[in-house]
């Protein structure tokens, strides 16, 4: 009779396909990686002498000011680095709304869609930037993207400032009590 064993999940090794289907997708090429970006990783995790793990969220933060997004083979690259199974990192990049799986345009629109932004009119004001930079209706993805790239509009979970609903991002930019006319005011800030 045999027994199930217990195994340590950091020990395990797990195709990236068991872990996120499509990481081996042929639309991601393999990443070529700027000069100084892998020093610039390895100074970053210095930072973090008691665990590596530690770094994640920086290496995340870093691959995707230079990549634009995090890619199954960001993860996979980030998580060799750092020794660590892929899930540890793709659990973080599917957590945070800051990170993003997926091509986005220059300027990204990030409207807040829990409750109190909901009922302040979060759901009006995303309908609203979608119209104003004609991205037209998300993707599968929730990414609603213009066709000169220049914009993208996608709601995120909440963005900790419930009280001056609704709220959103443009790029890192934090707006609060967002109406149409802020919203105006803001492209037009970011468009200039």
């Amino acid at each position: 009779m045999s027994t199930n064993r217990v195994v340590e999940p950091a020990t395990q090794t797990i195709s990236p396909d068991a872990v996120y289907p499509g990481a081996t997708d042929p639309h991601h090429a393999a990443p070529a990686l700027p000069k100084g970006f892998e020093a610039q990783t390895d100074e970053l995790i210095t930072h973090y002498p008691a665990s590596k793990r530690s770094a994640s969220l920086p290496l995340l933060h870093l691959w995707q000011e230079t990549f634009g997004y995090v890619s199954p083979e960001g993860i996979e690259w980030i998580a060799a680095k750092l020794e660590l199974q892929p899930i540890n990192i793709l659990e973080l990049v599917t957590f945070y709304p800051m990170f993003r799986q997926h091509p986005a345009g220059k300027i990204q629109l990030k409207v807040c869609r829990t409750l109190s932004c909901a009922l302040g009119g979060g759901y009006a004001l995303c309908d609203y930037f979608r119209d104003k930079c004609k991205t037209g209706e998300p993707d599968a993805h929730g990414l609603a993207i213009s066709p000169d790239g220049k914009y993208s509009v996608e709601f995120v979970e909440c963005l900790a400032a419930c009280g001056t609903a609704p709220v959103i991002m443009i790029n890192d930019d934090f707006y609060e009590a967002v109406t149409r006319q802020r919203a105006d005011e803001l492209l037009a800030r970011y468009t200039a």
